[in-house]
């Protein structure tokens, strides 16, 4: 069962701190970047009180699994996760970055959101009953909650200044980068989706949908921050897939759909999760990262 040692927040002497997100703290090292996965957890754009045992392992183990299956689509930022090859500064944390942090390169960040769709869930669900459209696109009428899509949606958005993700057309993401590198990122987004959704098929998993993140380094575009974790992509036990009704997830839902039945209005104060709700979510952090992996994270039994 996930024990009691929960990363809320870190602090790393003599080292800059560059960004706190939402569930990442991010140090300058120079060249290079170092990001830490804490267990931090949000929804609906909020941080919430309590954090999730070893939600910052499973989002830093499994990044590396899909760098690492993907690299022959894109390179990554990625330099190493071995601490002991970090620099001399960093050994005295050795203890706290074990397993949940990486060094990275550098890289110019491309301020879109790549979001790559393959099933009709979520806020995609949402609009077509209303519009018949996703993100702005038009669909066959008579689809499903979670059907299979005709064919893979790629729907870019940005970050508004709230911070909520905001979608925008492909049209308006040329006009924000350009449409040679728009059509770069949509290629290169669509066939990561597809290894990835044809490997988790093979283990019994639906990729229902997913975002990456990219940066230039040197003129080359390369995958940055996370990718294709829970936090990240909807991930489906096939065995219990029926189209027509939200689906049993992997992700983060299991909180969304608590917050929903207390009646939280999404705004402060933001409520505590009961523990059972974060035993259950870190049991499915562990569940997705053992059934697409094929064995327990480091240092569990699950």
């Amino acid at each position: 069962m996930p024990g009691p040692n929960v990363v809320l927040s870190t602090d790393l002497p003599n080292v800059k701190l560059l960004n706190r997100g939402k569930v990442r703290d991010l140090y300058d090292l120079g060249e290079q970047l170092l990001i830490i996965a804490t267990d931090r957890i949000s929804a609906f754009d909020y941080v919430l009180p309590n954090g999730i045992p070893y939600k910052g392992q499973v989002l830093t183990s499994l990044s590396r699994f899909w760098f690492d299956h993907t690299q022959d689509v894109v390179p990554n930022h990625v330099l190493t996760m071995d601490v002991g090859e970090y620099p001399s500064e960093l050994q005295e944390q050795r203890a706290l970055l074990q397993g949940r942090s990486m060094l990275v390169r550098k890289a110019e960040r491309i301020d879109i959101e790549c979001v790559v769709r393959g099933y009709l869930a979520g806020s995609a669900w949402k609009e077509y009953q209303q519009l018949g459209t996703v993100c702005g696109q038009k669909l066959p009428a008579g689809l499903s909650e979670s059907e299979k899509l005709p064919e893979v949606l790629f729907t870019p958005a940005t970050k508004a200044e709230s911070g909520h993700d905001e979608n925008i057309s492909v049209a308006e993401m040329e006009s924000i980068i350009g449409k040679e590198l728009t059509q770069k990122l949509k290629e290169i987004s669509i066939a990561i989706y597809t290894k990835a959704r044809q490997y988790a098929e093979s283990r019994g998993i639906i990729l229902a949908d997913t975002k990456f993140e990219f940066g230039l380094l040197g003129g080359e575009v390369i995958v940055i921050d996370e990718m294709l974790t829970p936090d990240s992509s909807r991930f489906w036990p096939m065995d219990m897939y029926e189209p027509g009704r939200a689906q049993h997830s992997f992700d983060k839902q299991y909180v969304r759909d608590y917050l929903e039945s207390i009646g939280w209005q999404k705004h402060p104060p933001v409520p505590e999760l009961p523990e059972e709700v974060v035993q259950r979510t870190s049991e499915r952090y562990l569940e997705a990262y053992r059934k697409i992996v094929g064995r327990p994270l480091d240092g569990t039994t699950e």
